[in-house]
């Protein structure tokens, strides 16, 4: 499995969990490893952000709940 497969099957089983006690403790161990640590983006990412921005101020999203119900 690489890299990208790896965060993409943690984000989907992230995505699933509902215990907040958990995703607390996940979130803590995500802090204490990036807290230090300064993040690079490449150009794409950064243009990819900027025109999530635009969409988001345009109202182009939808919200997680919604997503979940359309999902399901």
């Amino acid at each position: 499995m690489t890299t990208i497969e790896l965060k993409k099957a943690l984000i989907h089983r992230i995505t699933e969990i509902n215990d907040i006690s958990f995703l607390k403790a996940i979130k803590t161990i995500l802090d204490s490893k990036t807290e230090s640590a300064v993040i690079a983006l490449t150009e794409e990412q950064r243009n990819e952000i900027i025109e999530s921005k635009k969409e988001i101020e345009q109202g182009l999203y939808i919200e997680h709940e919604l997503f979940d119900k359309e999902v399901s």
